[in-house]
């Protein structure tokens, strides 16, 4: 399988627990996978990363599965997954489900797509196809969730956290980091007014 490929599916695989949610939530409704249980997955995957990452940056440790799934840029700084785990947690933390549940499937499923759309380029903003792939595809998994405004405000959020490269300094702030949590502050600040 090409790296690219599994690291979409890799991404996309982050999805099974907000679903699992949800279909405890509205289908099963066994009371088992709780907003309680959500969360503590998220502290213990961050605890575990945060383990990873530093045996990867720090003591040497590489895997198979560093070699396969990084990239060559994320060699000597935290991966994108890290930070992906990261904010995943820190929305899941902040906010309730209407707003992180959405907010986790924009980066766990938008991404991924936009990905496939851009190909291996890349730019400092992304092409207007990638841009509306995005946009839809955000804007369908929030709708479900919050008021059509706060669908269309958040699911903008990802698009702009997706499609264009936030700089600081010299340093690309990834995506995997900002899409959850913009698109999650957008739709609770469209439901709080």
């Amino acid at each position: 399988m090409p790296p690219e490929i599994g690291r979409r599916l890799v991404h996309a695989s982050g999805a099974f627990v907000p679903g699992l949610y949800l279909l405890d939530q509205h289908v099963l409704q066994s009371g088992i996978v709780t907003w309680r249980l959500v969360q503590a997955l998220a502290v213990g995957g961050l605890i575990v990363t945060a383990i990873l990452e530093a045996a990867r940056l720090y003591a040497g440790f590489d895997h198979v599965i560093y070699q396969r799934l990084t990239r060559e840029y994320e060699q000597e700084k935290v991966a994108g997954y890290a930070l992906y785990v990261l904010s995943s947690t820190i929305v899941v933390l902040v906010f309730d489900p209407q707003i992180a549940v959405p907010a986790l499937l924009m980066l766990m499923l938008g991404d991924p797509v936009s990905g496939i759309l851009a190909g291996d380029e890349l730019r400092l903003i992304k092409r207007p196809r990638v841009l509306v792939g995005m946009f839809v595809v955000c804007l369908a998994l929030a709708y479900p969730f919050v008021s059509p405004l706060a669908a269309i405000l958040g699911a903008l959020g990802a698009m702009v956290a997706d499609g264009v490269k936030l700089t600081v300094g010299d340093y690309i702030v990834d995506d995997n980091l900002t899409i959850p949590i913009l698109s999650a502050v957008v739709m609770r600040a469209v439901l709080a007014v």
